[in-house]
């Protein structure tokens, strides 16, 4: 897609019934030739409508205006600019750890997660939440901040117990410090402006995390990974996982992480978009739907549920 069409589709795809003004906003940029041409000049991966959207928040633009929005972002493109290509879009939503967990719970225990991708590191904690499925009983900590709500279709094997987390460990190119204020407020703007759950949700996440910090390491994934399995304690499972990464690698460096994680011990637990891998696009036993924004989540490759992006639904295969 062309940038037009990558704002029209976050519009059409993404926002719609998730944040009207989002939806608005991208929409509006990409019929906006004057504000295409200047993202254009920004490397291919710096495009993307959220990391405009989160770093005009960040500047203290306005959003909720689209005339405002554009003479803003004209206005101030320079700065606009630069922030785009030192940030990243790094969004940390615990709420996917709701569709993680079936897999998390049914492997052998006590695990060793090593996160790819990991932000901030807020789903490194999947044992520190509340969870409630449909109707079903809560499961979790009755005492955590954090409590992820989740529809289900289709039967998932939902655990009675929570998985057992001996190590948390992540890369990332950048990671993010929940005890850095500048990265908190970076995460933030990274939760759409009508989503206050999302927004509370992130910050007792960080709480968590806080009071126990992961272990994450600033470095290429196809490079760090290998040390970081290589540390993981004896008689742990591990279990190397990430959410929407994948698709912010060159192919080549997507085929060669895929090797790699072919050669690791323990288990691979994927939840990117449908198309992102092939062999687990080849396996899907049904086409992802065309009308909303789904990630397939699979393990070692194998495709198990459609999920919502932000961890809200699952449909199990």
């Amino acid at each position: 897609m062309d940038t037009a069409q990558r704002y029209r589709a976050f519009a059409t795809r993404e926002a719609h019934r998730h944040s009207a003004i989002y939806e608005e906003l991208a929409g509006r940029v990409a019929d906006d030739e004057e504000l295409i041409a200047l993202i254009d000049r920004l490397p291919v991966p710096k495009r993307q409508p959220n990391l405009l959207l989160a770093t005009v928040r960040f500047l203290g633009g306005p959003v909720t205006n689209h005339r405002a929005f554009r003479s803003w972002v004209i206005t101030h493109w320079d700065q606009v600019s630069t922030t785009m290509r030192q940030r990243r879009t790094q969004t940390n939503e615990p709420g996917r750890c709701a569709t993680l967990l079936p897999l998390l719970a049914s492997l052998p225990q006590p695990l060793a997660l090593i996160e790819v991708g990991a932000s901030a590191g807020l789903c490194l904690y999947p044992d520190r939440y509340q969870y409630r499925y449909d109707d079903r009983p809560p499961l979790g900590p009755s005492a955590s901040p954090v409590s992820l709500t989740c529809r289900t279709t289709g039967h998932p094997p939902l655990p009675e117990r929570l998985p057992t987390v001996v190590r948390r460990a992540g890369v990332d190119l950048d990671p993010l410090d929940v005890r850095d204020a500048d990265d908190m407020r970076w995460l933030e703007c990274l939760v759409w402006p009508e989503q206050r759950d999302r927004l509370d949700r992130l910050r007792n996440a960080a709480r968590i995390a806080r009071a126990e910090p992961p272990h994450l390491v600033r470095g290429d994934l196809n490079q760090v990974l290998p040390e970081l399995v290589s540390r993981v304690p004896r008689g742990a499972t591990p279990v190397v996982f990430h959410s929407a990464v994948l698709v912010y690698l060159p192919s080549e460096a997507r085929s060669v992480f895929t090797e790699t994680m072919r050669r690791m011990p323990g288990h691979w637990i994927t939840n990117e978009g449908p198309h992102i891998l092939p062999t687990v696009e080849a396996r899907l036993p049904r086409p992802a739907p065309p009308d909303r924004a789904v990630f397939a989540l699979a393990l070692d490759e194998q495709p198990l549920a459609f999920t919502g992006p932000h961890g809200q639904w699952v449909d199990w295969f």
